[in-house]
């Protein structure tokens, strides 16, 4: 039943979308000049403007409509209740758990888990502040200047993208670093410049057998024992692991190991122990800040009318472009250099959650899923990619960051940088006409004839979807929440959807394959008769080249 309503809806808003027609958004607001102040939200100092949309107040009813037959309310009680809603691995979502302050209990399996959360934050945050004091030290005696997290997906995109947001909070003289790619360029272009013996490292995987990590690790291990000893080993190393059998035979303590849950999906685990170097760098004071912004989401996510939810319009919103408009990308242009890496986190937490082609049940899904995401500062945008965003032949819809004020960074420059992201807004919303060009070229003195050449290649098509998101400052709680709030979103639009945002099997085959291939790509006399043609081709063609040198 709900999925006939779901699909009810659907075509609803099919309908709606052609009564629109191609209603211009500038029209809108000549029409209503309320309608910044009714299309956009508040929470906190955080402003989300999405007045710029092509929507009005019908399409809203019909989102919000949407929403209802897909059950969002419900699932949302299913989800922060503990209920299993991963139904593939048979386990909760509960990762809101580790960023909550209310006071209440949060129940797994029929017990609380806040006590767990408590000791092992309390004990992250004791060798947070040891190292942070000097008084934890390396094996020669000296402090640590350099920490090395060394991880990949979620134990390497999430602290890494904060430690970078959130780096004018950062201990001085205590430098983070994110190892993650395999290729060993990664590892060795980072310790290069490290001295070892004032360097921690930080080995970040919850079953300490992630290949990428355990590689690196294991590099990261034998440098380590080269320079310093092998006793130096367990001065020298922390891991947030549940593995602690593993985790021992590597030669790192008890007391340097840190655990989370398996309740805690790996792209949702920075807000875990998984967020130990950002701890290290920005202080338990900040990481706790930091929580209390995702937790300030959680509750507004949980309480806030659907169509005062900013996390439900963002998720709504975005199936209205993605099913009913056909757009298959949206950008998110974060105006904060410091935000260098979050369209990259976010591509993770919005593609591995939401790329599915079956739902809950197994069916194949009847329509589109996750667009593709993807993103850079502006700035830098402006003179790479916006010439498609502006007059390209996809409609993409983009998401802006922007801080009122900045953080150690120059105010005249700040201004400069507020005045590109709203002449941005304004010009993919207004566009420029045929007659808008021609007016202007006929200022500038050209010809009739040179008019008529050159109009076409002026005309902006306008009417080009985006939000807004506007506040204060970028700091540890604001970072906070621009995560929850895209968690969140994620969540809505999987509920309309009905798949599984907690699982990640696409990413297993080629897990499976590579471990079959790697003995061969290592040999060059394994046999590669049973390998398809085109790799086999590629190995032997690898191995002429390595020896022809």
């Amino acid at each position: 039943m709900a999925k006939k309503q779901v699909m009810t809806a659907l075509a609803a808003l099919e309908a709606h979308r052609v009564e629109m027609g191609h209603q211009r958004v500038v029209d809108l607001f000549a029409a209503d000049p309320g309608r910044f102040e009714r299309l956009s939200l508040r929470l906190g100092d955080l402003l989300f403007d999405y007045s710029k949309h092509r929507l009005n107040d019908a399409t809203l009813a019909h989102l919000i409509t949407l929403a209802r037959a897909a059950g969002l309310e419900e699932k949302r009680e299913a989800l922060f209740s503990g209920a299993r809603v991963n139904n593939t691995e048979s386990r909760p979502a509960l990762h809101m758990a580790l960023r909550n302050f209310s006071g209440k209990a949060v129940q797994v399996e029929g017990r609380d888990v806040m006590p767990d959360i408590f000791a092992m934050r309390e004990k992250l945050y004791g060798f947070a502040r040891a190292v942070r004091a000097g008084e934890l030290r390396g094996s020669t005696g000296k402090p640590f200047t350099d920490v090395v997290n060394i991880g990949i997906g979620g134990s390497d995109l999430g602290p890494a993208m904060a430690a970078r947001a959130l780096s004018p909070f950062a201990k001085k003289g205590l430098t983070t670093h994110f190892v993650s790619n395999v290729d060993g360029a990664d590892l060795s272009d980072t310790l290069e410049k490290l001295d070892l013996s004032t360097t921690l490292f930080i080995i970040s995987s919850k079953t300490f057998t992630t290949q990428e990590t355990m590689t690196n690790a294991q590099s990261a291990r034998a440098r380590v024992a080269a320079v310093l000893g092998e006793a130096a080993v367990g001065d020298h190393f922390a891991a947030v692991s549940t593995k602690l059998d593993l985790v021992e035979k590597f030669g790192i303590r008890a007391e340097r190991v840190f655990g989370f849950w398996d309740w805690v999906g790996g792209r949702y685990s920075l807000w875990s122990s998984i967020g130990l170097a950002l701890a290290i760098a920005i202080g338990p004071e900040h990481f706790d800040d930091f929580l209390r912004g995702g937790h300030e989401v959680d509750d507004h996510f949980c309480n806030a009318p659907l169509q005062e939810n900013i996390p439900v319009l963002m998720g709504l919103i975005g199936i209205w472009y993605r099913n009913v408009w056909g757009f298959g990308s949206h950008a998110v242009i974060p105006y904060d250099q410091r935000l260098a890496r979050f369209p990259a986190y976010l591509q993770q937490l919005d593609m591995e959650s939401n790329g599915k082609s079956v739902t809950h049940d197994g069916a194949l899904v009847s329509f589109a899923t996750a667009p593709v995401i993807w993103g850079e500062p502006g700035t830098n945008g402006q003179h790479a990619f916006f010439q498609m965003l502006h007059q390209g032949t996809d409609v993409i819809p983009v998401d802006f960051l922007l801080a009122a004020e900045p953080v150690a960074a120059d105010a005249h420059h700040h201004d400069l940088l507020v005045a590109n992201c709203l002449a941005q807004s304004e010009a993919l919303m207004c566009g420029r006409s045929r007659h808008e060009v021609e007016s202007l070229l006929r200022k500038q003195g050209l010809s009739q004839a040179q008019i008529a050449e050159l109009a076409p290649h002026k005309v902006f098509a306008g009417n080009r979807p985006s939000s807004l998101f506007l506040y204060h400052r970028l700091d540890p709680r604001m970072l906070g929440r621009l995560v929850a709030l895209y968690e969140h979103k994620v969540f809505v639009q999987s509920a309309v959807w009905d798949i599984n945002a907690f699982d990640q099997w696409g990413v297993e085959l080629g897990k499976e394959l590579c471990n079959r291939l790697a003995p061969i790509v290592a040999d060059d006399k394994a046999d590669t008769s049973s390998l398809d043609g085109s790799t086999a081709g590629l190995i032997e063609y690898r191995r002429a080249l390595r020896s022809s040198q």
